[in-house]
């Protein structure tokens, strides 16, 4: 198994950049599996942002439900792996399966045990990135507070199963595991 490093943070805390810095440190090539989809022109445009700050030595797969079998598809193909972001994957999921009128919270976990029983089988390195969401107000509405514990949950799996975690706060990455 090679090793997965879980960093975490809120909003705009500095963790996808740190989490960039850490993977260039294994060298190119690198591969950027994104969970984001560019549903408007705000969006598209923070995409375009991102791949241009990342350079030519980052592949970049955007895959926003599959993501333990493009995660998969990637063992082998670089140095390093970097995951942006896993609350990004979960959104997704939940919408996907909410429409699909699906047990959501069922279905997105079994989506997160074979996401830590693929990252336990990878022979790349893998950076995980995602929002912290439990430390802010109780959500007024049940969908949201959906999410916040399934991210909640989601979080604590990774993060016991990483060899290495972080949190970002204001730019400042703090080792906690």
């Amino acid at each position: 198994m090679a090793k997965t490093i879980f960093i975490t943070g809120g909003a705009r805390s500095g963790k996808s950049r740190f989490a960039e810095e850490l993977a260039q440190q294994f060298g190119a090539p690198l591969c950027y599996l994104a969970t984001a989809q560019a549903l408007d022109d705000e969006m598209t445009e923070r995409v375009k942002r991102h791949r241009q700050r990342r350079g030519d030595a980052w592949q970049t797969i955007e895959e926003p439900l599959h993501l333990s079998h493009a995660l998969a598809r990637c063992d082998g193909t670089g140095k390093a792996v970097l995951v942006d972001c896993i609350t990004l994957w979960l959104s997704n999921l939940l919408f996907h399966y909410e429409e699909r009128d699906e047990d959501a919270e069922a279905c997105i976990m079994e989506d997160v045990r074979r996401l830590t029983a693929t990252l336990r089988e990878m022979r790349t390195p893998v950076i995980v990135v995602s929002n912290e969401v439990g430390q802010g107000i109780v959500p007024e509405n049940r969908l949201a507070r959906r999410f916040r514990d399934i991210a909640g949950q989601t979080n604590q799996l990774l993060a016991a199963m990483a060899d290495e975690v972080y949190v970002a706060i204001s730019g400042i990455p703090i080792k906690l595991k």
